[in-house]
């Protein structure tokens, strides 16, 4: 017997589906919300939403417009629980569901319809395919009104549902099951919709089919390649402007994809796009078209059509350039406003990265690039599916300006054709410069300023002999009356930065310093937007003149810290970022006293300013890493207060962290609090002396290294990345505090050499162990004989990292480097070992430049070489062409005294292999003659210590 509801249980069911909604009424809805939470344990719950859900009469007494709104919140419970616990529901609540949801997409309202055609795509997506086998031939029978009794509202809803199965169930679709794969039978259906009388049916069938046009490619897909292209050609003209949308976006997606089929119709195609994008009155028209040049530009299958049309295509980007009407009118209420505070929905999140301690690298230096926010076209291809909630979107606003637009894409195309095609698109770019940069309106002259960024890579060589010109322009358009003419400007600035910083003496009194004093009085700004552009373009310029920003230090700090006292919280972000990158590539010159008087001040106030708790600590102590290693010892007397507040930063975490995995009320602390902070203490190390290190782990309350052995333990990987990082500096410099608590670290050590640990997110844990790896060898260097319990589980460790082929190179050369090292003390107990590891040793040490790690390594690998001198029969020519290729570093340091010299240990491993083999000279002959030579030479030159 068919199921049906009880007419009093229904009305009350929905009448409190309608009370969960009366926001206006929040006793009414709280009171809802326990009795449909009570109702879940009802067996036929779910009987009772679908049946809502699907049936548009309301109960006795309700009214048209509660009853909706019941059954949206119907729908939604419906959907929910099925996400929630449709495996574990009774088969006969399943089979009601299945066979009664359908009559959802029947529904006058579209509301309702969207809602049905999530409930079905939900029970898909938790049942498979082969739970609800029937389901396709019945969404597609109603799409085809095969019945020739279906609703046009009834047809969108079907190919509504239809659409979504497909995105969700994309691989599955394409997975054969008894022999046939559902989309071989799905694709040509879908396509035969696309020529259906409804124009909703049309643009959901292309949705659906660019979905699957996409690598790999599905089987389905290039067989109907051809019949696709021509229905395209088909509707092309159709008048619904979405169903020109989509074949917009399928045109891009086919020729991605399958170049071959669309080249021989390229200039038909391009001159279909090209109409489509001059639709400016529809921007998401024009926009859809205008990424077809934007995914396509820089294909080079395509080089040649695009080449011929240059002419056409160059024009409608530059024309697409322009802000719309709307955004027009916008930018002209923009008032001067850098004296708001700024809202935090205002201030986008901002991530850490962690330490990585590269291959062979100074310790030093801190790794990781300047990120310069803003830009004049920025690509956001975030992977959000229809629906899904975008974690920062709503609280966070959204600022137009960051919005990806006609603008913006049809700027980033020609930056993509510049690159590729050079002089040929600035042949057809520079009558528009020419025309535009000092037009009377400002959207053409910001368009044209866009322009002549957007090709600022490509067509360098071209704009060059024009510069001198352009950038005395762009300097006086800095100060245009129109704040966004000044963004942009200044980011275009930017972009030609580097022509100024690489110019001589002369050039850069004529060209480079008027560009940096502009950057830098647009900096202070009245304008927010102003003084980002132009403290990223600023960024920009530092990066390109770096040490030649030396003589201008005290200038720029003076100004940065103008810009401390005048900028609010969102731009601080970028204006840390400056302050880094002027640390990173003046260097020693911020330890001048009267910079440091100057700047670490201003540091100071906003560092007491900002909250533990506050997302701008991040960056807040990324830059005080930069600082603290460019100032060194003159960082000594602001260290305390700094490395006690990241000890705290620290504790706090890892006590949040502790709580929230033990109760689920509360939420797990930002790891990035953990990255930021150990990097500064790393930063800080380095920077001090030997006593102020020690006076500062010594005092550390709670004790350092204790924060330490639990951040190495951390699930984070970027966590573990940056406290290895943090642990071979400290073996470096703060060694005698390190050695009592070594025990109890190494025995975490060794458990993250196992390359078992990286099969989750493994480009990260393969970070985490080379920093572990780079650590040992620290380790190593300082504790000769402590590390003698720990060298047979090393051995292996190391071993096994340094044969795997299934490692980053950089992870091979760092266990080597760490497994020679080892040799330095322990090479009696490796000996014995040597033949096994000897080949993939000298093999990745090959790639590895010649520095104190590599010759420490060397160093500590012949110590065992002369231990078990025949263990290297088969590769003994491979450590002597290896030896030959240090041979001017060789004498260099030991010229410079015995203590840093390798040059004793190569002598002495020669003449133990010439004691060996009987024909020594001639053996030599095997070796390259510039090896060879160079080997005599080392064998010959007299040592700088008497030979044993």
């Amino acid at each position: 017997m068919a199921w049906s509801p009880q007419p009093e249980s229904l009305a009350q069911l929905a009448q409190t589906l309608r009370d969960s909604l009366s926001a206006h009424d929040k006793n009414a809805q709280k009171a809802a919300e326990l009795t449909l939470k009570q109702a879940t344990s009802n067996p036929e719950i779910n009987n009772y939403l679908t049946y809502l859900c699907t049936n548009p009469s309301p109960p006795n007494g309700m009214t048209a417009d509660a009853y909706h709104g019941a059954r949206s919140a119907a729908a939604i419970m419906l959907k929910n629980n099925v996400k929630a616990t449709y495996k574990s529901m009774p088969e006969e609540v399943k089979s009601y569901i299945r066979s009664t949801i359908l009559q959802g997409l029947q529904d006058n309202n579209a509301q309702i319809r969207n809602y049905s055609g999530n409930v079905i795509t939900e029970i898909v997506k938790q049942g498979g395919i082969m739970g609800w086998p029937q389901v396709l031939s019945e969404l597609i029978a109603l799409v085809g009104n095969r019945s020739g009794s279906v609703s046009p509202e009834t047809q969108d809803g079907a190919m509504g549902a239809l659409f979504k199965i497909c995105e969700d169930n994309k691989r599955v679709l394409n997975t054969p099951t008894n022999g046939q794969r559902p989309l071989d039978v799905l694709v040509p259906e879908i396509l035969n919709f696309t020529a259906s009388p409804n124009s909703k049916v049309r643009a959901k069938a292309l949705g659906a089919l660019n979905i699957f046009i996409d690598e790999p490619l599905p089987a389905a897909i290039e067989s109907n390649a051809e019949k696709l292209l021509y229905q395209l050609i088909q509707i092309a003209g159709d008048q619904n402007e979405d169903v020109r949308r989509f074949v917009c976006r399928t045109f891009t997606t086919l020729t991605t994809t399958l170049p071959a089929v669309v080249l021989p119709h390229m200039g038909d195609v391009i001159d279909y796009i090209l109409a489509q994008q001059k639709q400016f009155e529809n921007p998401e028209l024009a926009l859809d078209a205008a990424e077809f040049f934007f995914e396509n530009g820089d294909k080079e299958v395509l080089g040649d059509a695009f080449a011929q049309h240059l002419n056409k295509i160059v024009p409608v980007l530059l024309e697409g350039m322009i802000y719309s009407e709307d955004d027009q009118a916008r930018l002209e209420q923009e008032a001067e406003d850098a004296e708001e505070e700024d809202r935090e929905q205002d201030i986008k999140p901002q991530f850490a990265t962690g330490r990585n301690n590269e291959p062979l690298k100074a310790p030093e230096a801190l790794n990781g690039s300047a990120s310069h926010a803003v830009n004049g076209y920025a690509y956001d291809d975030d992977d959000l599916s229809d629906g899904e909630i975008d974690e920062y979107g709503d609280d966070y606003g959204e600022d137009p300006e960051d919005t990806w637009n006609l603008r913006k894409c049809s700027a980033a195309s020609l930056d993509t054709f510049s690159t590729k095609y050079n002089s040929k698109v600035f042949e057809f770019t520079l009558p528009y410069l020419m025309e535009n940069l000092n037009h009377a309106d400002w959207p053409n002259r910001e368009a044209a300023v866009l322009a002549l960024g957007a090709i600022a890579q490509g067509c360098r060589e071209d704009v060059e002999p024009h510069l001198p010109d352009l950038v005395r322009f762009l300097i006086m358009l800095s100060n245009d009356p129109q704040p966004v003419v000044r963004t942009i400007t200044c980011w275009a600035l930017g972009r030609y930065s580097s022509w100024a910083a690489n110019l001589d003496a002369a050039g850069k009194q004529q060209y480079f310093e008027p560009m940096m004093d502009s950057l830098l009085q647009r900096m202070l700004d009245g304008n927010k937007r102003v003084q980002e552009a132009a403290a990223s373009a600023f960024a920009n310029l530092e990066e390109a003149a770096q040490s030649g920003l030396t003589p201008y230090s005290m200038v720029i700090a003076q100004q940065f810290v103008q810009c401390f006292e005048k900028y609010k919280d969102r731009n601080m972000f970028i204006l840390y970022d400056c302050v880094q990158t002027l640390a990173e590539h003046v260097g020693a010159m911020m330890a001048s006293p009267e910079l440091v008087n100057l700047l670490m001040p201003a540091l100071i106030k906003r560092w007491q300013k900002v909250q533990d708790q506050s997302r701008e600590m991040f960056p807040l102590l990324e830059c005080l890493s930069y600082v603290a290693v460019a100032l060194g010892p003159a960082f000594a007397p602001f260290a305390g207060p700094f490395f006690q507040r990241c000890i705290n930063i620290i504790r706090q975490n890892l006590e949040e962290g502790e709580s929230a995995s033990t109760n689920p009320n509360f939420d797990q602390p930002d790891k990035d609090f953990l990255v930021t902070s150990l990097d500064l203490l790393s930063a800080i190390i380095q920077a001090l002396d030997e006593e102020k290190n020690n006076e500062l782990t010594a005092n550390s309350n709670p004790n350092m290294f204790h924060l330490l052995a639990y951040c190495m333990r951390d699930s984070n990987n970027d966590v573990k990345q940056s406290a290895y990082a943090l642990l071979g500096d400290c073996a470096i410099y703060v060694n005698s505090q390190l050695k009592q608590y070594l025990p109890s670290i190494m025995d975490i050590l060794l458990a993250q050499l196992d390359l078992a640990t990286a099969t989750e997110e493994p480009e990260t844990a393969f970070r985490v162990i080379n920093n572990a790896c780079w650590s040992v060898g620290e380790i190593t260097m300082k504790e000769q004989e402590g590390m003698a319990p720990y060298v047979d589980q090393l051995m292996q460790k190391l071993g096994t990292i340094l044969v795997s082929s299934e490692v980053p190179i950089s992870l091979n050369e760092n266990a080597a480097i760490a497994l020679g090292r080892l040799g330095i003390s322990a090479h009696e107990k490796i000996a014995p070992h040597l033949a096994s590891f000897a080949p993939h040793f000298l093999r990745v040490i090959r790639g590895v430049d010649w520095t104190d790690e590599k010759f420490h390594a060397f160093k500590g690998f012949t110590n065992i070489v002369l231990d078990n001198p025949q263990a290297l029969e088969r590769c003994l020519l491979d450590l002597f062409a290896e030896m030959a290729s240090a041979n001017p570093t060789v004498f260099r340091l030991a010229a410079q005294g015995p203590a840093s010299s390798p040059l004793e240990n190569f002598q002495k491993v020669l003449l133990q292999y010439k004691q060996l083999i009987p024909d020594f000279d001639t053996f030599l002959h095997n070796l390259q003659p510039a090896q060879e030579q160079a080997l005599r030479q080392i064998f010959t030159t007299p040592s700088t210590t008497p030979t044993s």
